[in-house]
């Protein structure tokens, strides 16, 4: 992957934990540099986005703080994104991050394509959530 691209994963990742972009700012930035999705996965502490041809980059993330639940709370999770997307003012992605994991979310698949998010637990169980029209 050029370094480029590699700059612009690391930029959008890094705004996502200091919350000097929002997810539909990081969301645009990732599409403009022909990204179709990228994977958060919490057992590993990376980040991997995928370009259309198969290639990838995986980035570290920082440490999130707690285990991964053992039972994946769907509501819980739904009320994440809810908080997530309300703007409020004591929102973060690390705390969103945290309390995530808590709620047995093992990580998730952001896809562009498909507009959608797909959380998943330790047992495979899954939450979609649509991006907002």
């Amino acid at each position: 992957m050029d370094a480029e691209r590699i700059s612009i994963a690391e930029t959008c990742l890094k705004a996502a934990y200091d919350g000097s972009l929002s997810f539909p700012d990081i969301v645009g930035r990732l599409i403009a540099a022909g990204f179709e999705g990228y994977t958060v996965d919490y057992r590993r502490n990376e980040q991997t986005y995928y370009l259309p041809d198969g290639d990838s980059v995986q980035l570290a993330m920082p440490e999130h703080a707690g285990p991964i639940g053992a039972a994946f709370d769907a509501t819980e999770i739904e009320r994440l994104v809810r908080w997530a997307q309300s703007g409020a003012e004591n929102y973060s992605y690390q705390a969103f991050s945290a309390q995530a994991k808590a709620a047995g979310c093992a990580g998730y698949l952001v896809s562009f394509l498909g507009r959608r998010v797909v959380y998943f637990g330790r047992t495979a169980e899954t939450h979609v959530e649509m991006f907002p029209q």
